[in-house]
């Protein structure tokens, strides 16, 4: 497996390149879309690195993912539980939606950081916490402000 550092193609390449990506029918453009978003397990990968590196990015995977369902529930949470309040569906909505980009870029991490890891490459930069914690913030304010108008 090759680690491709074009910043066009988010890390781990398949077998075809970056070519075909047109999606049009016969160029296996679909599938070239789709192991982007879905990349290939990497353990076949270049050499067995230290278990303790793959124990600990398996951790923070598992992190990633905790803190995924954590946001659903708040999410769910405004929805349900906050029906009267002006504002609750979008933010609940707003906090699926933090949820679902989060658990789905988290196996995409943990596959670019295990194949670097496996490669002696560097590891994967990613704009993930950035995101998150701008959109963690946007919501806490967007929150506090729902409750402030609420109770004058």
């Amino acid at each position: 497996m090759d680690v491709d550092r074009d910043a066009g193609s988010g890390g781990v390449a398949d077998a075809e390149g970056s070519g075909g990506a047109s999606g049009a029918p016969g160029s296996g453009g679909s599938r070239v879309w789709l192991r982007s978003l879905v990349p290939p397990d990497p353990r076949g990968a270049g050499e067995e690195p230290d278990y303790r590196f793959t124990l600990a990015n398996e951790r923070t995977f598992l992190a990633w993912i905790r803190t995924a369902l954590a946001l659903a529930a708040g999410g769910l949470g405004a929805i349900a539980l906050l029906p009267e309040m002006t504002g609750s569906e979008p933010l609940g909505l707003g906090l699926l939606t933090m949820s679902f980009v989060m658990a789905a870029s988290s196996y995409r991490r943990w596959v670019h950081n295990e194949a670097a890891m496996r490669l002696g490459t560097p590891l994967y930069a990613s704009r993930l916490p950035m995101l998150i914690a701008i959109g963690t913030a946007v919501f806490a304010i967007s929150g506090a402000l729902m409750l402030v108008i609420a109770n004058p």
